[in-house]
Formats: C-alpha cells, sequence, structure tokens
C-alpha cells in the first residue's frame, strides 16, 4: 500500500497514512494527532536519476572557476560539499569534517597537521584533500 503524507490545517503537524490506491479520494482523512479532517496532501521530494557523465558535467560547469580556490578555503570547501552531494554516494565521516573545517576558514595545512591520521597509511599530504 502507498503512504501519503499530509498537513493537518488545524495542528499544523504532519502525518502519513497507508492506503490502497482505491481508498485514495473516498477514504477520509483524519488527523492522527487531532483528529481533524481539516488536513492537505503534502507532495513527497522527487529524486532524478543521473547518470555519471551528467553528474560530472554539471559539477564542471558550476565550478568553471576553479582558479583561485587554493587562497579561499570556505570557497574550496563549498566546491567540495557540492561535488560530494552531487557524487550520490554516502561519504566517510572525515569528508565532513575536512570540509566543516574549509568552510570555517581553516587552510589544508591546518586541517592537515590538526588531523595527521587522514587519508590513512596512503597518504595525508596536500594532494590528499
Amino acid at each position: 500500500m502507498p503512504t501519503y503524507d499530509f498537513l493537518c490545517l488545524d495542528c499544523q503537524k504532519r502525518f502519513d497514512l497507508f492506503m490502497t490506491y482505491s481508498e485514495y479520494g473516498t477514504k477520509p482523512i483524519v488527523c492522527a494527532h487531532c483528529g481533524s479532517t481539516n488536513a492537505k496532501r503534502r507532495l513527497n521530494r522527487v529524486r532524478i536519476a543521473k547518470s555519471e557523465e551528467s553528474r560530472m558535467e554539471s559539477m564542471t560547469d558550476d565550478f568553471s572557476g576553479f582558479e583561485g580556490l587554493e587562497n579561499d578555503p570556505q570557497a574550496m570547501g563549498r566546491m567540495m560539499r557540492k561535488m560530494g552531494k552531487e557524487m550520490g554516494e554516502d561519504l566517510p565521516p572525515e569528508f565532513d569534517d575536512v570540509v566543516d573545517r574549509l568552510e570555517a576558514g581553516q587552510s589544508p595545512e591546518e586541517i592537515e597537521s590538526a588531523l595527521p591520521d587522514l587519508g590513512g597509511e596512503a597518504g595525508g599530504g596536500e594532494d590528499d584533500l
């Protein structure tokens, strides 16, 4: 059965209802919190699948001005966060820590000295950030 997301217009709380397709539009909608029938359906987010090629293309379009990023840690952090989201893959928690530090204004060198184990045994140098 599909789940439908609703917003109660009286108590302003969200709630979900499980209904069959045949029940939708005929079954009365009752708020799970206050019992009101004054509710409207909320539309869930739509996720669009992109190919790896189109994700890479959109990233290069967004960041055509890579020059100067080495002197602006905050811009570098924003760029890395956007690239991480565009990739659509789960990244390790260390990625978020590095990006948070960049967005706070720390330089890559400061981050490397604060997190010496970053990159594991394989590295930890400037090229890994």
